[in-house]
């Protein structure tokens, strides 16, 4: 056993001369409680590390001993459906004291749990690294994967029955003649990533239920998105929202630094809430990490390796799987805190220099691919990011601007408003609606009616109208607020009024209304139609003399801005029965301004009246 002795601490940073031979990265047991560690800097016979948990209590004189192995996450299927701290220890009453709410601080396994198990291979049969060798029945059936850094012939594997997560149940011989044994679970670093064949490109959306992130900025399966806002502008409340309605497979849930009250909040709502898709609890596709504001700093760190780790895994099992990370500014702080103790030269803003690498090494780390084991899963990143002020030119928001595809910037001025999701559609962008473009339009193509335009799929026509629209919009209301409304042209009326529906109907959401909190794709699709043709419609009602003022007093106006609310999923028929109602008024209005025009030929003196 590797053994050090300490020579002085700084928080959670301490100093050690080296008895033996350490390695970068290894995994520690600090002190009398054996607190889990990791070497960060080896100079000559002194050790540098950082330990994970809180240091109070260690003093200069007392030893540390090395594990032979990097820092490394339990893998298996007693993960799904649980609730972890930062260091990948279960928080319910597996580790916890008898008399005490609090996790018994040091570096143990819990005892195994009892799973079905049934086999997927035979003696003789040659196992490659990732290949399933067994399945895990269940509420969620999961299979057993060889390790990566393992393969070779099956020697023997335990028949069907019930065994310990931790109990080996198939020996493998490898190519060399050693053996190894395998049980449902297995030991990976969380700093490597778990090898694929192959890097496949992202072609459908991750879908969200969001309309203005599934049709304007949409994020690919295996994309990263980061979500930037400033306080009280939503992001943990969107971040739960996706986790409700997202179509991932499983879902890792990470809150890194994070309120306790905030974390308490969202455990309490995602284990009472049940999935639409399978009618069984949410909590049974989700792994929640929490690693809360009052938890050791450092942890934070480790928190974010062992989560996007664990999403590997599922990965691995040819599952779509999205990690939520909340938020990677509070790891950055982190990182921050470590480095200053450290004595390292500051960066930008005071964070490491090695900031924008360390946030590159998270993100490239989702994508879509084929496992070694030859199934086809994904890993989609959306990382929260909190500014201090809004200020998306901080160093930790335009790194992450280096590394993500889609950016949903919230806004403080929308969030004020009331208006959620409080997504700025001008700050927002996404680089993979060209790739789920084709995705879209296989939508479209499956509604009835013809495409918008020859000129590209019927989804990125309407897209682009809706977001050059919304553009147009921000230069007027400029304008207006120096000249005032009433000076605008009715042309540029009409832009004003046709952005303030197109807001009110589609980017709003209402998260309380049973129909608007969820909006699958068909909808979606049937909604912005409905808008497009509301958008003609208008243009040419303006072209033949009718003003906006009058367009704003239509009736259909409030049923249009409330349609997400008032027509459910699948109620094509509803939508028909809105779009007839809106002709039908569009054309009165016409007939009305027609006879309007026509009347003083014969009227006399009402002509300067007309």
């Amino acid at each position: 056993m590797r053994r050090a002795t300490i020579l002085s601490i700084s928080g959670p940073v301490l100093r050690a001369r080296c008895d033996d031979a350490f390695a970068m990265g290894e995994a520690l047991r600090v002190g009398p409680r054996g607190l889990l560690g990791e070497v960060v800097r080896l100079v000559d016979d002194l050790l540098v590390a950082q330990v994970y948990e809180d240091t109070t209590g260690l003093k200069p004189g007392d030893a540390l001993e090395g594990s032979g192995a990097p820092l490394s996450v339990r893998l298996g299927p007693a993960l799904l459906g649980g609730v972890f701290d930062g260091l990948l220890r279960p928080l319910a009453g597996v580790l916890t004291g008898v008399d005490s709410p609090f996790i018994t601080p040091g570096v143990r396994r819990p005892a195994g749990r009892r799973f079905a198990f049934a086999p997927l291979a035979a003696p003789g049969s040659v196992l490659a690294p990732g290949a399933p060798f067994g399945s895990v029945a269940g509420t969620r059936p999961q299979l057993c994967l060889v390790p990566p850094d393992a393969g070779g012939e099956v020697l023997d594997i335990a028949p069907a029955g019930e065994y310990a997560d931790d109990a080996p149940v198939c020996r493998l011989r490898d190519a060399t003649g050693a053996t190894r044994e395998l049980a449902m679970g297995h030991d990976w670093p969380v700093r490597r990533a778990r090898p694929v064949a192959c890097r496949l490109p992202a072609d459908a959306p991750l879908l969200t239920g969001q309309r203005v992130l599934d049709a304007l900025f949409p994020v690919a399966l295996g994309g990263k998105a980061a979500i930037p806002g400033g306080f009280g502008t939503g992001k943990t409340v969107l971040l739960e929202a996706l986790v409700k309605s997202c179509s991932a497979d499983v879902i890792v849930y990470l809150g890194c630094g994070e309120r306790g009250n905030e974390m308490a909040g969202a455990l309490e709502e995602i284990t009472a809430l049940t999935d639409a898709k399978t009618g069984r609890p949410m909590a049974e596709r989700t792994v929640i990490v929490a690693n809360t504001s009052n938890m050791p700093v450092a942890a934070r760190e480790a928190s974010i390796y062992c989560a996007v780790t664990i999403a590997e895994f599922f990965r691995d099992q040819g599952l779509d799987v999205a990690l939520m990370a909340d938020s990677t500014s509070r790891w950055a702080e982190a990182l921050r805190e470590v480095s200053g103790r450290l004595g390292e030269l500051p960066g930008e803003g005071g964070y490491p220099a090695y900031l924008g690498s360390r946030l590159a090494e998270f993100y490239e780390r989702g994508g879509r691919a084929r496992t070694l084991g030859g199934a086809i899963g994904s890993v989609t990143l959306l990382g929260s990011v909190s500014p201090q002020a809004g200020d998306f030119s901080e160093p930790v928001t335009s790194h992450t601007m280096r590394y993500v595809r889609s950016f949903w910037a919230l806004d403080a001025r929308r969030a004020q408003a009331r208006f959620y999701p409080a997504i700025h559609p001008l700050q927002s962008y996404s680089e993979d609606a060209q790739a789920v473009a084709g995705w879209w339009g296989t939508v479209f193509a499956g509604l009835a009616g013809a495409a918008v335009a020859e000129d590209g799929n019927e989804w990125e026509v309407l897209r682009r109208r809706v977001l050059t629209l919304l553009d147009e919009e921000a230069r007027l209301e400029r304008m207006a607020r120096i000249v005032g409304k009433d000076a605008l042209q009715p042309r540029q009326r009409l832009t004003l009024l046709c952005a303030e529906v197109v807001g009110e109907a589609f980017l709003r959401q209402s998260a309380l209304s049973p129909n608007d909190r969820f909006c699958g794709p068909e909808r979606q699709a049937l909604m912005l139609r409905m808008l497009g043709r509301f958008l003609d419609l208008a243009d040419a009602t303006v072209a033949r003399g009718a003003t906006p003022e009058a367009i704003a007093a239509l009736p259909v106006l409030r049923p249009l801005q409330r349609m997400g609310e008032d027509i459910a999923e699948g109620e094509r028929e509803a939508f028909a029965a809105l779009e007839a109602v809106m002709a039908a008024q569009f054309a009165g209005l016409l007939a009305a301004g027609e006879t309007a025009v026509e009347e003083p030929k014969g009227g006399g003196g009402h002509a300067s009246a007309a």
